[in-house]
């Protein structure tokens, strides 16, 4: 004779052993696949809803928000360069949640990647902040500011993102890198701040050449920033990475 469990595992009630090697059997089978159970994953790289799986046992929600643009750069004169910082990295967050929680369906929205600056000192735009419903939040990593030509000069960097709400485990995004000029040379640090789903991108090209920086890496890297050397015309700035979230449920 045999009983279930309120999870569902069926487990022995007999007092006869001499089949128990049947009992372990069917106690083992049942509970791996209510304990380890099948999996559900949907995967968004754009806003949209979730719909919660028939007989869900626990859910788990990874958040990237979208990574920060790069500000552009502005013509410069003979003895002048610009050097705009790159774009911060987007916040990561991550959580395990009920069913309960959840509730039947949530509301999913993907940040996307900041848009650069326009052509001369103009800022770039902040990543979008993506989220889980009200539940789990992470926020985007910060645009950075343009740069004007300048014999020497330096100019900070974007911040990563951080600040949102909700989940188990929260990771800011990377700084981007600074822009700087020395003695009329951009010096062409100004790196793209990583994510936790994205690797920092590199700044470019050979110091007194003009040059565009790089989009941010998928998902949610910042950009790296655009550079000029003396006379040269005025460089836009580039987008950051877009964010994603993924919802894995565990069900029975």
């Amino acid at each position: 004779m045999t009983a279930n469990t309120t999870k569902g595992i069926t487990y022995p009630q007999s007092t006869d052993h001499t089949r128990l090697w049947e009992h372990l059997q069917t106690l083992a089978t049942t509970a791996d696949g209510i304990i380890f159970g099948n999996v559900d994953r949907q995967i968004f790289t754009a806003s949209g809803t979730w719909t919660r799986p028939a007989n869900a046992i626990i859910v788990h929600v990874q958040v990237q928000a979208g990574g920060g643009g790069s500000g552009g750069v502005g013509a410069s004169g003979a003895g002048q360069a610009a050097c705009a910082p790159g774009g911060g990295g987007g916040e990561y967050a991550a959580g395990w949640l009920t069913p309960a929680a959840t509730g039947a369906t949530v509301a999913v929205t993907v940040g996307a990647g900041g848009t650069g600056g326009t052509a001369g000192a103009n800022a770039g735009n902040n990543g979008g902040n993506s989220s889980f419903g009200s539940l789990i939040t992470a926020v985007g990593g910060g645009g950075s500011a343009g740069a004007s030509a300048t014999a020497s000069a330096s100019g900070g960097a974007a911040n990563g993102g951080s600040g949102g709400t909700g989940g188990d485990l929260r990771i800011a995004g990377g700084d981007g890198g600074n822009g700087q000029v020395v003695s009329g040379t951009p010096l062409k640090y100004n790196n793209g701040g990583s994510s936790f789903l994205a690797n920092t991108r590199r700044a470019t090209g050979v110091a007194a050449t003009s040059s565009g920086g790089f989009d941010g890496y998928l998902y949610g890297g910042g950009a790296s920033g655009p550079s000029v050397g003396a006379s040269q015309a005025a460089v836009a700035g580039n987008t950051g990475g877009g964010g994603i979230v993924i919802v894995t449920t565990y069900t029975a």
